[in-house]
């Protein structure tokens, strides 16, 4: 059942959208706020307590135009937490739906809001936490092939070495593991595999890129901007992961086959 968050700076409009979420069986419980900082601040607060706190936030159903901070902005500030709720945009304008989409929204309900519609919305919501609860499928010990992940191609399925793997990129709720040879769909969220591969030496560097450390060929600085090339790719590196990612490149470590320690250019 959803924890949810409504947010809409005019009273009438989050007092409907309320009564309608907490009609819903799916929904245990449903909280309003009336502005971006009430509303940070409850989502802080939900971060802190943690998945299965008593103040988590499964879904915030988020307004675009309030005073001060939009909705899209609330988004954008979200889109930088490593465990953000899920976003449902509630909205008068049909202009915005590119943007909120971009931003990895679940749904985006044009208001007056109706029964049937934020239904079909919060099944959305449903189905992204339940898939993001599943557990990830294990691949059982084999004698002399450990490390792998299993991908499904064409009703066959393929045990893909994780040291072959050189990034990995977010797709919704699926990941694309990308390797010299190809690349393979899977489905698992980002944040799964950047847990499970952080000892293995895979780095956040955007919010929808993980790369493996030892893959990395060159660190790029251009105009205040940096990104990294990994094989024929180059891939942007957010501001708030940059810092992070050079102190790292610079750490001594094992070279990469017959490679070194990858070059900075700009």
């Amino acid at each position: 059942m959803l924890r949810a968050l409504a947010v809409d700076d005019e009273r009438p409009a989050l007092e409907e959208l309320l009564y309608l979420l907490r009609a819903d069986p799916r929904v245990r419980s449903a909280e309003g706020a009336t502005d971006a900082t009430e509303t940070l601040r409850r989502i802080n607060r939900a971060l802190d307590a943690g998945p299965d706190g008593d103040d988590a936030i499964d879904v915030v159903f988020l307004d675009i135009h309030m005073a001060g901070l939009t909705g899209l902005d609330v988004a954008r500030l979200l889109a930088g937490f490593a465990r953000p709720p899920l976003i449902v945009f509630v909205t008068a304008h049909e202009g915005f739906a590119v943007q909120a989409f971009d931003l990895k929204a679940v749904d985006y309900v044009l208001k007056p809001v109706r029964r049937e519609r934020l239904a079909e919305a919060v099944r959305r919501v449903c189905d992204q936490v339940e898939s993001a609860r599943a557990p990830a499928p294990t691949l059982p010990p084999q004698p002399g092939t450990v490390d792998h992940i299993p991908v499904e191609l064409g009703g066959v399925t393929r045990f893909i070495p994780i040291d072959d793997i050189t990034y990995v990129e977010a797709q919704g709720d699926y990941a694309r593991l990308h390797t010299p040879a190809g690349s393979h769909l899977v489905r698992i969220p980002l944040s799964t595999l950047e847990e499970r591969w952080a000892a293995r030496g895979f780095v956040r560097i955007h919010r929808r890129h993980l790369v493996a450390l030892a893959r990395i060929d060159e660190l790029r600085l251009d105009a205040g901007a940096t990104s990294v090339r990994v094989g024929e790719a180059e891939l942007a590196v957010s501001r708030r992961h940059a810092r992070e990612l050079r102190d790292l490149l610079m750490l001594p470590r094992s070279p990469k086959g017959t490679g070194g320690t990858p070059t900075a250019s700009g």
